[in-house]
């Protein structure tokens, strides 16, 4: 009789297990990204409406391209010295965001639109 018990508990927090991991591996994964430059947002958007295009980001003398395409963005390219923003590549992660320090720009994954649609604040 204890051992019937003892493996109804493990085969439920098994198939809980199954089912938790089939839910957040099927999550929809979060589309809106931020934009800011200098501590203000300069852009809040959903990658999964946004056309593909190119966004030019003038900060203190230095510029960023930013391009967005398929669903993805990045840092096109940069006019500072170490091109670290360029060269992270696409945006894949809500955990690392694609920073350049000389030009103080950050592009982020955020959790909604904040009422905010490709606008200056």
């Amino acid at each position: 009789m204890k051992y019937k018990i003892l493996i109804i508990v493990i085969a439920v927090i098994f198939a809980a297990g199954i089912v938790g991991t089939i839910w957040v591996l099927n999550a929809p994964k979060k589309q809106f990204v931020r934009i800011k430059s200098g501590g203000k947002t300069l852009y809040t958007l959903d990658l999964s409406r946004e056309p593909d295009r190119t966004i030019e980001i003038e900060r203190g003398g230095g510029v960023n391209l930013v391009e967005i395409k398929d669903g993805k963005i990045r840092v096109k390219s940069a006019d500072c010295p170490d091109k670290t923003c360029v060269n992270m590549g696409w945006l894949s992660s809500s955990a690392m965001p694609i920073v350049c320090l000389p030009h103080e720009l950050v592009i982020e994954f955020t959790d909604s639109d904040s009422g905010v649609d490709a606008i200056s604040e």
